[in-house]
């Protein structure tokens, strides 16, 4: 059941994502981006349970994109 409302997020989360860039809102598209990392690395990858240094890293390197993008803008 879990996996399932994962794949519905993401289904929602990447329509929202299509419907912020057509209307221009840069930063939606990009909060929906790391909204879409972290429900694939404690939702399919269940790294929920996993080591602290592991989640972590997967969940710190989004919002690192993030800054990159924003820094960049």
């Amino acid at each position: 059941m879990r996996l399932l409302a994962c794949w519905v997020a993401l289904v929602l989360l990447s329509v929202g994502t299509i419907m912020s860039g057509a209307a221009g809102w840069w930063w939606a598209v990009v909060l929906a981006a790391v909204a879409k990392a972290w429900v694939i690395a404690d939702g399919f990858m269940e790294l929920r349970h996993a080591p602290l240094g592991w989640r972590a890293a997967l969940l710190a390197w989004p919002v690192v994109l993030v800054a990159g993008i924003v820094v960049m803008r």
